[in-house]
Order: structure tokens, then C-alpha cells, then sequence
């Protein structure tokens, strides 16, 4: 809850994805404006190499979340 309102990464299970996360609750977290990451590039960058704006909000699940920050 501490990120709320800020721009994060959510490094999952089996993808990479990034947005503003605007909700919390006990099983997911709800990301707007949200783009997968397919490929990353180097991590000192500004920008990801190649990240895939999707058209409506993402909620993912809790379970799903390996890690999560602001990395870029």
C-alpha cells in the first residue's frame, strides 16, 4: 500500500509487468495504464527495451508476485 499511486514492476511467474498501481486487496493488486515488459533490457536504463502497453487495467494476484518495486 506504501506504492500506491506510484508507477511499479511486478516481476511474476511467468512475465514482467509494469503501471501505476492504484489498488490492494488480499488476493490481487490493480495496476492502470499497465504494459507488459517482454524484454528488458539493461537495468541502469531509463526505459524497458520493449514493454507492450495492454488497453485496460491489469489485476494480478498476490500468489502470482515473486517481486515487485520501482525499478524504472
Amino acid at each position: 500500500e506504501k506504492l500506491l499511486g506510484e508507477t511499479v514492476t511486478l516481476f511474476c511467474l511467468n512475465f514482467i509487468s509494469t503501471g501505476v498501481l492504484t489498488g490492494v486487496n488480499s488476493t490481487c493488486v490493480l495496476l492502470t495504464k499497465p504494459r507488459i515488459v517482454y524484454e528488458t533490457g539493461p537495468f541502469d536504463t531509463a526505459a524497458w527495451k520493449d514493454a507492450q502497453a495492454l488497453p485496460h487495467d491489469l489485476y494480478v494476484m498476490l500468489a502470482c508476485i515473486e517481486s515487485f518495486g520501482i525499478v524504472k
